[in-house]
Formats: C-alpha cells, structure tokens, sequence
C-alpha cells in the first residue's frame, strides 16, 4: 500500500471510530428512551427500524471519511511529490535546481530544506571533483610531455654522445621523480578524504619534531632559521595521516620561503601552528591555498605539486580539526591547525625542544 492509502485507511478509521461511537450512544439513549415510553410490540418495531437508519448513516459516514481522507493525505502529501520529482531529474549534469519550498516551517519544510542544502554540497563536490581531475591531468602530462621530448630528440640524433644520453637520462629521471612525488600526494589526498580507519596515539611535538629534521638541510641550504616552541601535544588519530600534516606545513613554510628566512613552529594542547616569513599574500588569495594544485603566482616548474596545504586541510577535516590560514603583515603565512578536544589524550612525558 502506498502511503496516501495507508493514510486514508487511518483517517477513515479514526473518523469511523468516532461516528460509530457517537451513533452507538446515540442508539442506546434512544433506546432507553422509547423502552421507557412505548409498548412492548411498538418499541420493537421502532427500534428496528431505527437501527437499520443508524447503521446506513455509519456506511455512509464511513465512505464520507474515506473520501475526505484521501483528499486530504493527497494534499499533505504534495510537497514530498515535489521532492520525489525533483530527485528523480537531479543527475551530475543537472544539480543546480532546487526545491525552495515556502510556507511555514514544519517537518516538510525542513525536509526540503535539508535537500537543498545537501544538493549545493554535492554540486559543489562535483565541481571540485572537475577541477581536480582536470588539474591532475595537467599536473601528469607535463612531466610525461618532457620525457617524451627528451627521448624523441635523442633517438632522432644518430650521432648523440654519452654525454647527450646521460643528460637525457637525468632530465627523464627528474621528471619521473616528479611523478612520483605527484602520485604519492594524490594518494594522501585520496587516503585522507576517506573515513579514518584507526585512531591510535600520536603527538604533535614529535611529529613537529620529525618534520624539522627532515627539512633541515633543505632549510640549512637556502639559510632559512627553523626554531622550535614544542608541548606535549598528544591526540588520537590516524599516526601517518596527523605526521603528514604536521610535514606538509614544516615543508611549505621552508619550501615557499625567502633566502635567509624564517620558520616558527609551535604545538600546544590539541594545535600546531607553523609560521613563516616570505612573499606579501593578498587576503584574497589566502582562501585559495588550500585548493588541489594552487600555487599563487608561482611558477609550475617550482618545487611541490601544489597539494601540500589541501592535503593538511583534507586531514584536519578527516580528523574534525580546522585549518586557519593568515597572511602576515610582513610577508609570510601563519597555517594554525586546531583539533577538537574529543581527540586529545593524557600528556606523556617529551622532551621539550627550543
């Protein structure tokens, strides 16, 4: 049975209920009333007669109800005919319509409020869904473009030297380094959009700590300053995932950085905030950092793939933290993660750095 039916049968009920209560204390009244003041052989005539009457007016009221309640369950049942039309049209291709009903706020006026909101994230994950892959389309094909070049020219230079193949050898080599490193953070990004698949313990301070070490030379060679304000900062997370972001926004601050620079990086209780001097940010741009392959006004051929900063952004979402990018007055970036409280865990003992 559809739901209008089902509604129909309880409305046809509850109101054949009432009329036959109603009738049936209306009989009994009656009946006492004319036992009382008939005949025997009067009053048994009348009485029969009066109840075929009663029991034509309840089949009567009842088909009534039944009419009445299937009007009635067609017209509160409209809006949810609305929503159902507009579920069926919306495909990929067709996500910008919206029910927008009006009327007053009730439970089918959330319901379709509900679905509007859900229809403009899913619009806007299929948009950047479409970035993304065309980004990644063209992030892959400018290395695989230069190996292509590199290979083509040699092979079409019969009198190509050693020296010639080594050096096509080492710009093939780069660009599959390149590669790699692309692959390697669209799986991260990919891993860290998914539900986490375990929480263990992991701190923010050794993770900040591990970060530093491993940028050190990088750091050392364009005589960037890296110094250290380090808590205990525990948390329950996803230990790979939490190390990543902590590297992620260390390797941003050194790598997109000016000569001589320098790097601050803080943990405290469920945050790490890592800042860094450098190039003027316009607070307008501040929003796009953390777009997949964004790089400002850096040239494509710079270090990174442009994923660095969406990928801390898709952990921290993945670990219900929040990211919050400033622009420093004097040129520079402050990356501040903050996790909720739900994930911090007893302090253990660290070594504190400075």
């Amino acid at each position: 049975m559809t739901l209008r039916l089902r509604l129909t049968a309880l409305y046809t009920l509850l109101f054949g209920a009432c009329g036959a209560l109603l009738l049936g204390l209306s009989s009994w009244i009656v009946h006492r009333q004319v036992n009382r003041t008939l005949p025997q052989g009067f009053a048994d005539r009348a009485l029969a007669q009066l109840d075929a009457q009663y029991f034509l007016a309840l089949a009567g009221m009842l088909l009534v109800a039944a009419a009445l309640g299937y009007l009635m369950a067609g017209q509160a049942l409209a809006p949810l005919r609305r929503v159902t039309g507009l579920a069926r049209r919306v495909t990929q291709e067709r996500l910008g319509e919206r029910i927008a009903m009006t009327g007053p706020r009730d439970e089918l006026r959330e319901l379709a409020d509900t679905l509007d909101g859900m229809l403009d994230r899913l619009e806007g994950a299929f948009d950047g869904q479409r970035r993304f892959v065309a980004n990644a389309s063209h992030e892959l094909r400018t290395p695989l473009t230069v190996i292509r070049a590199e290979v083509e020219v040699a092979l079409a230079d019969p009198d190509a030297s050693i020296g010639d193949l080594r050096h096509m050898g080492e710009v093939v080599l780069e660009a599959a380094d390149r590669t790699q490193c692309l692959l390697d953070s669209l799986m991260v990004l990919a891993r860290s959009q998914q539900a986490l698949p375990r929480r263990e313990p992991v701190d923010l301070a050794a993770a900040a700590r591990t970060a530093v070490t491993i940028t050190a030379a990088e750091a050392q060679a364009r005589g960037i300053h890296v110094s250290l304000d380090l808590e205990p900062a525990p948390l329950e997370g996803d230990p790979p995932l939490v190390e990543r972001l902590v590297a992620n926004l260390v390797e941003n601050a050194v790598r997109h950085n000016e000569p001589g620079g320098r790097v601050q990086v803080t943990t405290r209780r469920g945050l790490v905030r890592v800042e860094n001097t450098g190039a003027v940010i316009a607070p307008d741009d501040v929003r796009r950092l953390a777009e997949p392959f964004e790089r400002l006004g850096r040239d494509s051929d710079g270090p990174g793939a442009g994923l660095g900063l969406s990928i801390v952004r898709a952990v921290a979402d993945a670990h219900g933290a929040a990211l919050q990018l400033v622009p420093r007055a004097g040129g520079g970036l402050e990356a501040t993660v903050t996790f909720p409280v739900a994930a911090w865990t007893i302090d253990r003992p660290l070594t504190h750095a400075a």
